[in-house]
């Protein structure tokens, strides 16, 4: 079960406002055979040039969920975080069911999704920043996983980068967007 903590920046969180964002963003909890106790971080911006920006963070055991959108409704904002969020959950099953049938066969029965998902647990879910002097650390837990896998993450989350135990060697790996579009992979010894 999903709990929201809701804010609001410039608008007030009217119990409109909350129910709406609770029915549109528990649409999610479809794609889970069982669902997780977890909280749906929503915060909403409204700017003087009236626009509205949505932005919905759902640290899971196996997976964050993460979407962002601006437009110029808030009620249309929840609604296209709302499609995001339900396109990766859709790519990220689709990709775990098809590696599942290539490693165990058609036939085989399908595990739960707590044997699917990779756990990442992140402390901050601020941005890492990199300077002269270091501003913030982040911690997380590495499990097991290929570099596909690693890469489905990373785009999730929206990052550049991921870093991740390999599987097949339990070395530590990274995943990272190059500027043409395509995916590299760094391995270490």
């Amino acid at each position: 079960m999903l709990r929201y903590n809701v804010r609001g920046e410039n608008i007030e969180v009217t119990q409109a406002i909350r129910e709406y964002v609770e029915k549109k963003v528990g649409k999610i909890e479809k794609y889970f055979n069982d669902v997780p106790e977890a909280n749906a971080h929503v915060n909403l911006k409204t700017y003087s040039d009236k626009t509205a920006k949505v932005e919905v963070t759902v640290p899971l055991p196996y997976v964050v969920l993460r979407a962002e959108e601006t437009s110029p409704d808030l009620y249309g904002s929840v609604d296209l975080v709302v499609d995001k969020l339900e396109r990766q959950m859709r790519k990220y099953k689709t990709k775990i069911n098809r590696k599942n049938r290539r490693t165990q066969g058609v036939d085989a029965p399908q595990p739960t999704d707590s044997d699917l998902w990779a756990d990442l647990n992140m402390d901050d879910d601020d941005d890492l920043e990199l300077s002269a002097s270091i501003v913030r650390t982040k911690r997380l837990s590495l499990k097991p996983m290929d570099a596909e896998e690693a890469v489905l993450q990373m785009d999730m989350l929206g990052h550049n980068f991921f870093i991740f135990e390999d599987a097949d060697t339990n070395g530590t790996s990274i995943v990272y967007k190059r500027n043409d579009g395509k995916y590299g992979l760094i391995e270490t010894d």
